[in-house]
């Protein structure tokens, strides 16, 4: 392989698909690769790489939607141009209808949202998942390889959308050792003055608070019961925005919860967050992998997740307390936090032995992986 085209909306370290995105990028670029990428945005390391070619792909109204079929076109264009016995076409799902390599970050197939806010809104969130549905179909049928981030994931692109088990490839994402790693005892004091909060445990939440597929719903009515309860003394902390945040903020408000859940919407120092916690909870009614939950689990924090979720594979059998049969049960997650509470200590020692085997993956060990694949 001496040529790549890589097609996705963003190529950038924010998280998400565009970590990995990006760190696949970069390795492909810095072992000579000529690597052409088709996005909306692009991290600047990446364009002012030698090796980078970027072809930028405008998003009307800083809209995704709007974006999609412009991507979708330009990718194919420079695909065509690009073709040959030494080049090789990497697709995300739907967002090009090339057949060489797709690499599965999400399985729209695998979950029905619920379509919250104004009418234009869940009007606009219909069509999108009907184009999108479409588009994935088509575009994973016609995949010579098709690489996933779980084994979740690979199951729903055979059970889901008849797509061939011998042309999967699973590979984990990985993690930034450094900017994800457990922190003192002292640090955590630190950042805790630093944010202004109270000198008690406290329970971070991030995620997207647009629709219900992150289980914040879940969590709300669990967190409330426990809040009743004159033995818990947690805080919950929020990480995340969305047409929903006020009103979860005004929900709290006119229950008197507001000292009791904390509402930070978008940061860009999630490490920092994550660092000042105890735990993290993330009962997601649908996770292809779960990246956010595994920088919390590399920090050290037991995190609480659905066991459907893919990084659920990863977790030990001394942390299966921690995996959630019923994300739609908020007494079942309740239960779970309470014994997380009474075993704090033990499952703290677990995941930091968990932290060191999954921070030993790194980004660079990701995209090597995904470089040998490319190159069969």
């Amino acid at each position: 392989m001496k040529r790549a085209v890589l097609v996705s909306g963003d190529f950038v370290t924010t998280g998400g698909m565009d970590m990995p995105n990006y760190a696949l990028a970069k390795h492909l670029a810095d072992s000579g690769i000529l690597v052409q990428i088709v996005a909306h945005r692009v991290a600047r390391d990446l364009t002012d790489h030698p090796n980078v070619a970027y072809y930028r792909v405008p998003k009307p109204f800083d809209s995704y939607f709007l974006g999609a079929p412009l991507l979708d076109r330009r990718g194919q264009r420079v695909a065509r141009a690009s073709s040959g016995p030494d080049s090789r076409i990497v697709v995300n799902g739907g967002n090009c209808q090339v057949g060489d390599v797709n690499w599965v970050h999400y399985v729209h197939a695998a979950f029905h949202p619920e379509q919250v806010g104004s009418l234009l809104s869940r009007a606009k969130g219909r069509v999108s998942r009907k184009l999108a549905l479409e588009k994935e179909r088509k575009t994973l049928k016609m995949a010579r390889i098709a690489i996933v981030n779980s084994d979740r994931t690979r199951r729903d692109l055979t059970t889901l959308l008849d797509i061939d088990d011998a042309l999967i490839r699973t590979v984990y994402y990985g993690i930034d050792p450094d900017r994800f790693s457990p922190a003192s005892a002292s640090d955590r004091q630190r950042l805790c003055s630093k944010f202004g909060w109270p000198n008690r445990p406290h329970v971070a939440f991030v995620g997207a608070l647009g629709d219900r597929r992150k289980g914040f719903d879940t969590l709300y009515d669990a967190w409330s019961a426990l809040c009743r309860q004159e033995s818990w003394d947690c805080n919950l902390i929020v990480v995340g925005r969305g047409a929903e945040l006020p009103v979860w903020k005004a929900r709290a408000e006119g229950s008197g919860l507001a000292e009791r859940i904390r509402f930070l919407g978008f940061r860009d120092d999630v490490p920092d967050v994550l660092a000042a916690c105890d735990a993290l909870v993330a009962p997601t009614r649908y996770e292809a992998y779960g990246l956010g939950v595994q920088e919390a689990l590399c920090t050290g924090l037991p995190a609480l997740v659905s066991a459907h979720a893919g990084i659920a594979e990863r977790y030990p059998p001394e942390l299966e307390t921690l995996l959630l049969r019923d994300v739609d049960s908020a007494s079942e997650l309740e239960a779970s936090l309470k014994r997380w509470r009474q075993s704090a200590d033990y499952l703290r020692e677990q995941t930091l032995a968990l932290s060191v085997l999954l921070r030993q993956r790194t980004w660079q060990t990701m995209a090597r992986e995904i470089a040998e694949i490319l190159n069969q």
